[in-house]
């Protein structure tokens, strides 16, 4: 699975992602999405939403600056200064992993 992902829409003002861990849910491949430019933009999403929904594309996609961090993720970080950053957990066989790196 291609670890680099574009949302075609921009998700809190970003659209470059990082595929982090996948995980199964209820019998679903979970994937986690963490933004390259702000680890506390992170999500979930399903098999089915990354690869068919037609909201992502595969690989970082070079977008002019505007594009690619808006207005809106602006306007959030200003809404939302909090010290607190959630943890993010990853397998012991993700790529992102660098604990286990020897």
């Amino acid at each position: 699975m291609e670890n680099f992902w574009t949302s075609n829409k921009p998700i809190k003002g970003l659209r470059h992602f990082v595929l982090v861990n996948e995980t199964k849910e209820k019998g679903n491949i979970i994937f986690l999405m963490v933004s390259v430019i702000d680890s506390e933009i992170n999500l979930k999403t399903t098999y089915e939403e990354l690869i068919n929904s037609g909201n992502w594309s595969q690989g970082w996609i070079n977008l002019p600056k505007i594009q690619a961090i808006t207005e809106e993720y602006v306007n959030y970080k200003s809404r939302n200064k909090v010290g607190d950053v959630n943890e993010i957990f990853v397998n012991e066989d993700s790529a992102f992993n660098i604990l286990n790196l020897t």
